[in-house]
């Protein structure tokens, strides 16, 4: 009777552990194809991730097509310079009071920014122009804020009176902006010669490369 006890004590031991294997080879399986399609999904969404940051480096390297005749880059300041001399009467900033040939290279400009836009339509980009003012008397720091906004959106007002410079409003956002004489911003991009201050910075910044949908 003993004996048939023992039997029977160790066939049901070795059903259970049959059983505790069966079911630790079955999650060690879940386990492996779980880690897998972890894997796939990790692998898919770094390739998602590389594709949109290449995108956006196309989409900034794109905005160095400005430079030449009258455009140049400054990377510390990551701002357009606007090679023209713009030499405004003293507190004047009507760009109609500038000189013939200044006039016709500020629209050659404006012209080289419409063609750009033009070019790369399938983007957005914020625009933004800056006008500066040179620094005089103390008593004028304030007014110079004012002064090189009118200047700036004296440039946008003379670009707009040529239907050839009418700015896409599909891919370009414009704004208007003033710096001053710089006393007041220690980050202001400033020239080492006072008078060459009288200038415009152009931004152009692309905007909306990362969508919504990109990082859900």
């Amino acid at each position: 009777m003993k004996k048939g006890k023992e039997s029977f004590f160790w066939t049901n031991y070795s059903d259970l552990m049959t059983s505790l294997f069966i079911i630790m080879l079955v999650l060690f399986v879940l386990v492996i194809v779980l880690l897998h399609k972890r894997m796939e999904t990790t692998i898919l969404e770094k390739e998602h991730i590389e594709k949109i940051l290449e995108d956006i480096k196309k989409v900034e390297a794109s905005t160095r097509d400005l430079e030449g005749k009258y455009f140049s880059y400054n990377k510390d300041y990551e701002k357009f310079i606007l090679n023209i001399d713009c030499q405004f009467p003293v507190r004047q900033y009507d760009i109609n009071l500038l000189d013939e040939e200044t006039r016709k290279k500020l629209m050659d400009a404006g012209q080289q920014v419409k063609t750009f836009l033009e070019k790369h339509s399938k983007n957005q980009y914020l625009v933004i122009v800056e006008g500066q003012a040179s620094a005089n008397s103390e008593t004028w720091t304030e007014y110079n804020y004012n002064l090189s906004f009118q200047r700036a959106l004296s440039l946008i007002k003379f670009w707009a009176t040529n239907p050839n410079v009418k700015f896409s409003e599909k891919n370009c956002e414009l704004q208007i902006a003033g710096s001053g004489d710089g006393r007041l911003s220690a980050k202001t991009m400033r020239d080492s010669v006072n008078e060459k201050n009288q200038r415009f910075l152009i931004y152009i910044i692309p905007k909306n490369i990362i969508k919504k949908d990109d990082i859900n």
